[in-house]
């Protein structure tokens, strides 16, 4: 196909795809998918073998394979036949490639079978089954997430323990330097060309922090739709990452990189708009809390439990919630009132502003799954009324009964979520059950290993 004969939908292109363009050839597009890490699949064709009504293809297989790319056998009927799944492009998604070396664009992709169903274990479409439930009561979510990330100097022996970044002062970054703006500029070159990139994409950035850690940066993202948010954390992971590649360094978002570092979180703010009036169903006639409110804070209080594996989806997820120095991470599912010892916080806000902010995701989620899960436990407990415990004031008192903490290994929490009968009917039993599966595997695969640790003290002391 002639690139004249692509004018037609490439007119249609977002305003900051054009500027990036400026005049030059697009070369490449990219198909792409978030499988269940949320690491990009897909395929990648020259512009004249595109076009957003032709058929691509992918495998249902990308489905069943852990972390590491293993293979997992389950009780799935004709699993290994790998039926196909066409990708339909999701045309607003589309955007610039800003690191790629000629001009080319990156799209989106919905997944469906061949008959035009939507494919029940693609995460995009699990956000979407969660939204259609807030929909059919006439609610419509808004969230903003929070990033954390760390900047590392490149490690390439997995053996060799994670060192901070050398900044511009040829020091490695040190900790505990929070909202510093002389820790922020250390990293300026990697820190500016992630707005360059971001620019170019069309994507914006609402505010950009240091964190505790050393060589640990947050940026804060605008609020919005659910499904456009986890849009730009699945395509900011990529950008940071390139960025980083290329000023020499490496971006992880791991959620404990480091042993004696913080770890790095997703928060993610929440709060429902009714769809006629476009009001904040937090908040009553009178601009105070109202019902479905103290539900939503019940029900992510009730459930959260059960959805950990979709908001600390990896062993190393759970690093973050050690309560030894240097985590600042909530182990606990009380909430309070600009309160950030609870898991669950409300923020200073005014009436339509008003929030709950979800503080125990990772950063190393899915998300698309953990923003589903997280408005799942929500959407539960304002259909079935559950109100919330009385808000914590002040630090948590440690004689708390232990359904008030999460659970703090990815073995506890896989049990827990074989239980969640009402978690998974929502989010779908087919697509649970293959999801834990999964996960199953993957920590089976990480029990087998033999740690540096275990080599260390063990190997002459026992």
């Amino acid at each position: 196909m002639a690139q004249s004969e692509n004018r037609s939908w490439l007119d249609t292109l977002p305003a900051a795809f054009k500027t990036y363009l400026n005049g030059r050839r697009l070369d490449e597009v990219e198909c792409i998918v978030p499988d269940l890490n949320g690491m990009s699949r897909g395929k990648a064709m020259p512009l004249n073998k595109y076009s957003p009504d032709g058929s691509i293809y992918l495998p249902i297989s990308i489905f069943y394979q852990t972390i590491t790319g293993q293979d997992v056998e389950m009780d799935i009927e004709n699993q290994w036949a790998e039926s196909d799944m066409l990708l339909v492009p999701d045309m607003s998604t589309a955007m610039a490639v800003p690191w790629a070396k000629q001009a080319a664009l990156q799209i989106i992709h919905d997944l469906h079978d061949l008959d035009g169903n939507a494919i029940p274990c693609a995460p995009r479409n699990i956000l979407k089954r969660i939204l259609d439930l807030y929909a059919a009561k006439g609610w419509k979510p808004v969230v903003a997430p929070e990033l954390e990330f760390y900047l590392t100097q490149p490690n390439i022996d997995p053996n060799e323990p994670i060192k901070p970044p050398v900044g511009r002062n040829g020091r490695s970054g040190t900790a505990l330097q929070s909202y510093s703006m002389s820790a922020i500029d250390e990293y300026g070159p990697v820190i500016d060309t992630i707005y360059d990139y971001a620019e170019s994409a069309g994507l914006h950035i609402d505010s950009v922090i240091q964190e505790d850690g050393a060589g640990q940066v947050e940026f804060n993202l605008t609020h919005g739709d659910p499904v456009l948010l986890a849009d730009q954390v699945f395509y900011f992971k990529r950008i940071i990452k390139e960025a980083a590649l290329n000023n020499g360094m490496f971006a992880t978002f791991m959620a404990k990189p480091m042993r004696d570092q913080p770890g790095s979180a997703m928060h993610v703010h929440q709060s429902v708009v009714d769809m006629r009036t476009g009001k904040n169903i937090f908040s009553d006639e009178h601009g105070e809390a109202s019902d479905l409110f103290r539900y939503f804070i019940g029900g992510t209080q009730k459930y959260l439990r059960e959805v950990m594996p979709f908001i600390a989806p990896n062993v190393n997820s759970y690093r973050r919630f050690e309560s030894e120095a240097n985590s600042s991470a909530p182990t606990n599912i009380a909430w309070g009132y600009d309160n950030r010892a609870t898991g669950l916080r409300v923020p200073n806000s005014g009436a339509q502003d008003r929030r709950l902010e979800n503080r125990v995701i990772g950063v190393d989620t899915n998300p698309y799954l953990s923003i589903a899960a997280s408005l799942a436990c929500g959407y539960l407990g304002m259909v079935n009324r559950i109100e919330p415990s009385a808000p914590a004031v002040g630090e948590l008192d440690e004689g708390q009964s232990s359904d008030a903490y999460i659970p703090t290994t990815f073995d506890e929490a896989l049990r827990i979520f074989d239980d969640a009968s009402e978690i998974r009917q929502v989010l779908g039993e087919d697509f649970c059950q293959l999801f834990a599966e999964v996960k199953k595997e993957e920590l089976r695969q990480f029990h087998r290993e033999i740690s540096p640790w275990e080599r260390e003290h063990l190997l002459l002391s026992v």
